[in-house]
């Protein structure tokens, strides 16, 4: 059984390697592309919606009502990037469905580089919202003596990211996987369908904890 989509190679020149890893975020990629494609290629202003247009709109204030709820704040700066990062994650596990797929945040290097893009966001909304002095400030509050323990808190919750989703799908997997060999084929179908929605459920985890970490980065002084 593969613990990883990282060992399933297709193909290899030296230390290049095409694995199952790269291939599947490139088919998810490919999918999400696609549908904007499809959702922003006919896009008006008027009344007359289409389908695509509308389910597009749809998603997009349900998950900017959702940053409002989760901050307090407007969310349009935020919308861009904690969309992606939910629309992604959400997409891999869907595609999970179909045989053979094996969702790329089953791989650690995956997950870590999601969570790295949190790591890079949260400094660069911060400062883009307060300045690099008032930002930077940030970190030596209470007192200067905190400073140590604030850059730890980044690094840890960094890692605390990547470590919760990767062990949630890879252990996702691995159930479905037991069960598909030791009992008929309708129990691990329920499970597998369990799977899809705890994968929802991490994609919607994942999009606010990189949303309370920027909104927690471009807080004013005073603000919560």
């Amino acid at each position: 059984m593969e613990m990883s989509p990282d060992t399933r190679v297709y193909w290899a020149w030296g230390i290049l390697q095409l694995n199952a890893t790269i291939l599947y975020t490139w088919v998810a990629m490919a999918v999400l592309l696609l549908l904007s494609w499809l959702a922003t290629r006919n896009v008006t202003s008027g009344t007359a919606l289409s389908p695509w247009q509308n389910a597009l709109e749809a998603v997009v204030e349900l998950i900017e009502q959702q940053i409002r709820d989760w901050t307090g704040r407007k969310g349009s700066a935020i919308l861009p990037f904690a969309g992606t990062l939910f629309l992604f994650i959400a997409t891999v596990n869907i595609l999970s469905l179909i045989p053979g797929y094996r969702a790329p945040t089953g791989s650690l290097s995956t997950t870590a580089a999601l969570a790295t893009c949190v790591f890079v966001a949260v400094p660069i909304y911060g400062v883009a919202k307060r300045g690099l002095r008032r930002y930077l400030r940030s970190y030596i509050q209470p007192s200067v003596f905190m400073l140590p323990f604030n850059i730890i808190g980044e690094i840890s919750r960094t890692l605390a990211l990547a470590v919760r989703l990767f062990g949630n799908v890879m252990s996702g997997d691995m159930i479905v996987a037991i069960l598909l060999g030791i009992v008929p084929l309708f129990f691990p179908i329920v499970m597998q369908l369990l799977g899809l929605l705890i994968g929802f459920i991490q994609a919607y985890i994942f999009a606010v904890l990189a949303t309370v970490y920027i909104a927690s980065a471009t807080a004013e002084d005073g603000e919560a």
